[in-house]
Order: C-alpha cells, then structure tokens, then sequence
C-alpha cells in the first residue's frame, strides 16, 4: 500500500524492487477482476491476465510512478481488454451471452440473486462505452481516487466526473431506480 504523500520517485524506486512474480502473486486477482468488469468474457479472462502480466514482464523497469502500482496495472488492463474486444469482432466463433445454468440447490437463493444481480451489472456494463466503463469500475467498484482515474485514463479531471455521473445514471437506470441530483 502506497503512503499518500509518496513522490513519483518513491513509487518508482519501489516497483523497481518487485520481481514480475511478486506483482502477479499479490495483484492476480485484481487483475482478473478488472478484466471481467472491463468486459472480458470469462472463458477469455486466463488468457487476458497472461497478456497483462506478459506487458507487466516488459515493462516494469520503466514504471515511472506517476501513480501507484495497481493504477498502472489497471491501465494495461484497460488496454488488454480494448484488444482482445477489438480482435472479438473478427473471430468467427459464435458467442453465447453466458454459459448455461447449473444445477443449484433451493437453500442457494442469496447466492442466486447475488449472481443474477452481478449478471445484470456485467451486461450494463458491457452497454457503456470504453471510458464511462474504466471511470466507473474504477471509482465504484475499485475505490481509486478520482484525480488518479483521470490521470491513468488521461483525460481532465472534470471530464472524468462527467463519465462517471453517466455511468452511474445508465446503472441506476439499469436496474429501475432513479438517480437523485444530490448523489456525489
């Protein structure tokens, strides 16, 4: 975890201590879980962790620390899951929306709903374009800081606000509620 007042230099000095080892065993599932809400079908999700780490094996050296490591990896995620959504469409696979249903028992009916209420967060999500995508995963469901979403995103700040107010209000939306004008 990166102190709040660290300086570039800092979090680049300490990135340069990690082994590519290190960075997976303490950021794979991160990594998995950002991909999955950037829109990587899960059948892909393998393959498209081992195309960030094989970016972190090449990269890491020049890390520079303008943000913290996660927020870099999160950036390669975003680039990886762009690719693999861009070389989709010339696959000539038929893709199914979600693999079938198993079998679950009648006392599962939590775990059900909790399923069924991420199913419906995934395909809102899939419906939003790439940057109301990364600013909402990002600020909702990874907790970053705003000025460094803006910052890994590369776009101003306010902007950055922008996308977020829009995929909240597709969200909300999505799932039958109204957003109020006094929510952050």
């Amino acid at each position: 975890m990166t102190a709040p007042f660290d300086t570039a230099a800092q979090r680049a000095q300490r990135a340069s201590d990690l082994t590519v080892r290190e960075v997976v065993v303490a950021h794979a599932s991160y990594v998995g879980r950002s991909l999955r809400y950037l829109g990587v079908p899960e059948a892909d999700l393998e393959d498209a962790a081992q195309e960030v780490f094989v970016v972190v094996h090449r990269r890491l050296g020049s890390f520079e620390g303008r943000s913290s490591l996660r927020t870099w990896l999160y950036g390669v995620c975003v680039r990886v899951a762009s690719a693999r959504r861009r070389r989709a469409s010339v696959r000539h696979e038929s893709v199914v929306p979600a693999p079938p249903d198993t079998a679950t028992a009648p006392t599962q009916e939590q775990d059900v709903e909790r399923g069924e209420a991420r199913d419906r967060l995934l395909a809102v999500l899939d419906r939003l374009d790439e940057d109301k995508r990364a600013v909402f995963v990002l600020y909702e469901i990874e907790r970053r800081p705003m000025q460094e979403i803006a910052t890994v995103l590369g776009c101003p700040l306010q902007t950055a606000y922008y996308r977020l107010h829009a995929a909240r209000k597709a969200v909300v939306e999505a799932f039958g509620g109204t957003l109020s004008e006094e929510e952050p």
